[in-house]
């Protein structure tokens, strides 16, 4: 079999060059592919990055679930080493803490199309079995 690698999520949004520009801000990370309908970002140094594309069509989740609601299919995770400096730079950068936060040690925020993404610390992880 081939190799996969992961090269980058892909964001649908109703305009990906402002959604594109909130998360290099939020990141700090450069766009290398900028087209139309379709922005690419890289952290430095290279790795997986995030594209955004065009979709008119787009509605924003609802946070948290509800039933008959728009709901998410996907949200991001973003390891930070201080959760209140990087809670108040997502704020700094255009980022919506949610209502709803489900536990103490992550910060639920909503992008500027509604979509969540998380701040979390990590914690020390044991080897599953």
């Amino acid at each position: 079999m081939s190799r996969l690698i992961l090269s980058a999520p892909v964001l649908d949004a109703p305009d990906p060059h402002a959604l594109a520009d909130f998360y290099r801000r939020l990141l700090g990370w450069t766009v290398v592919q900028r087209e139309p309908d379709w922005v690419k970002l890289r952290p430095p140094g290279g790795g997986t990055g995030l594209s955004f594309q065009t979709e008119p069509l787009y509605k924003a989740p609802t946070w948290p679930a509800a039933e008959g609601a728009q709901l998410q299919m996907v949200h991001l995770d973003f390891e930070v080493e201080d959760l209140d400096a990087a809670a108040k730079h997502a704020e700094a950068v255009g980022g919506v803490l949610a209502d709803f936060q489900p536990d103490d040690d992550v910060r639920v925020f909503l992008d500027p199309v509604g979509r969540p993404f998380c701040l979390f610390v990590r914690e020390p992880e044991a080897p599953v079995e």
